[in-house]
């Protein structure tokens, strides 16, 4: 009966020990094949870091001969007499450069003025001489310094301030706004007395127009263009 008894014994010491040799090969199966699995995926992350390392390279190479290329092509456009010219034509149009020519400066001394009038020139006022010139063909338009472009805004801060470009535009020696246009200065002359200068003085300003020589300074503001690109349709 004893015998029995250890036999027995012996018997599920056995069953269980041969089942933890067995669970502890199938874990070490499990290990080795998690080991070789992330071995892989190691040569495989190593493959591909390689790999992009390799094109980086090659496109720094790339920009790096683009880079001179594009260099040695500017060195070669600033040589060639038409590319400047029509650089400097790009520039006058935009308004990125001083320029001097024939034309008008108009000069409106609003310190005596009706004393109904809130306040005594106006944005519509500035605008409206600004379109007058342009109707009349001016190719350089600044009112008190600041230039006048595609994208110059003139709008009322307050009461009491015009903003031109966003820029507070001061009174100018004794008069209030000295307002320049290169062009014809017999159409401009004719257009602005025939279409600005009645209007003006009706309200109580002071205006007059000379012909002279003006220097009209750059715009200096930038562009940006979010919206709006190249179409080669």
């Amino acid at each position: 009966m004893f015998n029995k008894h250890i036999i027995t014994v012996a018997t599920i010491a056995g069953v269980a020990i041969g089942f933890l040799i067995s669970l502890q090969i199938q874990a070490q199966k499990e290990v080795d094949i998690a080991a070789e699995i992330q071995k892989e995926r190691l040569s495989q992350t190593n493959a591909v870091m390689q790999t992009l390392q390799d094109e980086n390279n090659l496109l720094q190479e790339e920009y790096k001969k683009l880079t001179s290329q594009l260099e040695s092509a500017r060195n070669e456009d600033l040589k060639n007499p038409y590319l400047i010219a029509r650089l400097d034509e790009l520039k006058i149009a935009d308004g990125t450069i001083t320029v001097q020519g024939p034309g008008i400066k108009m000069i409106i001394n609003d310190s005596v003025h009706d004393a109904h009038l809130p306040f005594p020139l106006n944005t519509d006022d500035l605008r409206r001489i600004i379109n007058t010139m342009k109707f009349a063909g001016a190719e350089a338009i600044s009112v008190n310094g600041q230039r006048v472009v595609g994208p110059t805004s003139i709008v009322m801060s307050g009461t009491s301030t015009i903003l031109v470009n966003s820029v507070p535009i001061s009174r100018t020696g004794e008069s209030s706004y000295e307002i320049l246009a290169i062009g014809d200065q017999d159409r401009l002359v004719d257009y602005v007395t025939k279409l600005e200068l009645l209007p003006l003085r009706q309200a109580g300003m002071k205006a007059e127009i000379v012909r002279e020589i003006v220097t009209v300074p750059s715009y200096k503001g930038g562009y940006s263009m979010n919206y709006a690109s190249r179409s080669d349709s």
